[in-house]
C-alpha cells in the first residue's frame, strides 16, 4: 500500500477483548513458565484472596489478557502456581522407578524436601491456609496433592483400596506440614527432617505398598 509521501504499512488489526497481542502468544512456553512463576511468587506473599490475575501480569510482564488465554480463571492459574513447586508429572516416575521397595521413604523425603525449600514452601503455605476458608483453594489442594499426585503411585501399585490408601498418606503428610509449618509446633518445627523422614516412612510405606 502507498501514500501521497511514499509506502505506507496496512493497518493493524485491533485485538477483540479479551485476545492477547499475537507476539506475546507466539512467546510460548517461556511466556507460560514467567507467568506461572509470577503467580507463585505473588500467590506466596498476598494469599489467596489477595492475589488478582492483575496483579500477577504486572510482576510477569505481560497483558493480563494473556495470563486468561494461557491459564483462564483466577483458581485456574493458582492450581498451576502450586503445581509448578510440586511437580507431580516428574517426581511421580522417580518415586515409582525403583518399585515398591522404599517407596513411603522417597515419598516422605520427596514431600519434606519441597516444604523443607523456601522457594517451593511458600506457595503450599498459601494453599494451606488459603484451603481452610476457600473451596477454590481446598479443590487445587485435593486435585494436586491426592488425584494427581497419591493416587497415581498407589494406582500404579496395584493395591487394594487406593483412593482411600492414598488419603490416608495425604492425611499423614499434611498434617505434618500443619504441625511444622503452619502452626510451627515444637519439637516438630525444628526437628531434623531425616528424623522425620524415617519415622513416617513405615507408615507411608504400609499405606501405599503393602497389600
Amino acid at each position: 500500500m502507498t501514500g501521497p509521501t511514499g509506502p505506507t504499512e496496512p493497518p493493524k488489526r485491533r485485538r477483540g477483548p479479551g485476545r492477547p497481542r499475537q507476539d506475546e502468544v507466539d512467546d510460548g512456553p517461556g511466556t507460560q513458565e514467567r507467568i506461572r512463576l509470577a503467580a507463585r511468587e505473588v500467590f506466596a506473599e498476598r494469599g489467596y484472596d489477595k492475589t488478582s490475575v492483575r496483579g500477577v501480569a504486572k510482576v510477569a510482564g505481560v497483558d493480563p489478557a494473556l495470563v486468561h488465554h494461557y491459564f483462564g480463571t483466577k483458581d485456574d492459574l493458582f492450581a498451576a502456581a502450586v503445581e509448578v513447586s510440586m511437580e507431580p508429572a516428574l517426581v511421580v516416575p522417580a518415586i515409582l522407578g525403583e518399585g515398591p521397595d522404599g517407596i513411603g521413604e522417597r515419598l516422605a523425603r520427596y514431600f519434606l524436601g519441597v516444604w523443607e525449600n523456601p522457594v517451593t514452601r511458600a506457595p503450599l503455605l498459601a494453599v494451606i491456609r488459603s484451603a481452610l476458608t476457600h473451596e477454590a483453594a481446598a479443590k487445587v489442594l485435593r486435585t494436586l496433592v491426592l488425584r494427581r499426585l497419591l493416587e497415581r503411585i498407589a494406582a500404579d501399585l496395584d493395591v487394594p483400596n487406593p483412593t482411600f490408601r492414598a488419603e490416608l498418606a495425604a492425611s499423614h503428610m499434611i498434617g505434618i506440614a500443619m504441625l511444622r509449618y503452619v502452626v510451627q509446633v515444637e519439637p516438630m518445627a525444628s526437628a531434623d527432617p531425616e528424623e522425620i523422614v524415617a519415622l513416617v516412612a513405615p507408615t507411608l510405606q504400609r499405606y501405599l505398598a503393602e497389600a
